[in-house]
């Protein structure tokens, strides 16, 4: 038998540490009463049980990051291969001539083409040139040249605008998750530390209770 001095009534026990009784001892009761040295053992479990809980939490917020990226579709695609899909043939080739017309090979071939042209037709070096000067044939060409390869260009252009408002629509998707996915990082953070700061300050309140009784048992 232990003496009254060395026994704790249940009336004086945490709610959440006569659980921990409860569940070693099948009979326990709310007029029950337990030795001092198993109510210290049943707070040691229920300590540990807090920290288990802590360190669970913590595990639990990194699994769910990690299935929120695995569950997450991305949501950006490829501008080029999004927009190549809508082109048809003519837009293929009104992009070929834009891209061509604007680059060196376009410039150099162009200058070719009008020192053979104004070289074939010298008077000088030609006696019965087929388009003798002031060339009026190569300006109608020149002129027909210029009438097409405009519209091309402005049709390349168009493109590249609903390009570019994809890409737009794109980065607004990009930026709009981002921010969910940091604000509810921000929550699951938030609600991490106040559960913390609930565990600590119990933790706490378990180790008053600890001092405070070892503190009465030197005094006597």
């Amino acid at each position: 038998m232990y003496s009254r001095d060395k026994i704790v009534s249940s009336f004086a026990i945490r709610k959440e540490i006569e659980m921990i009784l409860k569940e070693k001892n099948f009979h326990w009761n709310d007029s029950s009463n337990v030795c001092f040295n198993d109510y210290n053992l049943a707070r040691v479990d229920y300590v540990k049980k807090l920290m288990e809980q802590e360190i669970g939490s913590i595990q639990t917020l990194e699994q769910e990051v990690v299935n929120s990226v695995e569950r997450s579709n991305l949501i950006t695609s490829n501008n080029n291969e999004a927009y190549v899909e809508k082109l048809n043939l003519g837009d293929k080739i009104a992009d070929k001539v834009a891209k061509f017309g604007g680059s060196w090979g376009f410039i150099i071939s162009f200058f070719i083409v009008m020192i053979v042209w104004i070289s074939a037709n010298a008077a000088i070096l030609v006696k019965d040139p087929f388009d003798p000067y002031p060339f009026i044939l190569l300006n109608l060409i020149l002129s027909c040249l210029a009438a097409l390869q405009a519209p091309v260009i402005m049709m390349s252009q168009n493109r590249q605008e609903a390009k570019d408002r994809i890409r737009s629509e794109n980065d607004y998707k990009i930026n709009l998750k981002a921010e969910i996915e940091i604000r509810t990082l921000h929550e699951k953070v938030d609600h991490l530390l106040l559960d913390q700061w609930s565990k600590m300050i119990e933790i706490q309140e378990i180790q008053m209770e600890i001092l405070g009784e070892i503190s009465s048992h030197l005094k006597k």
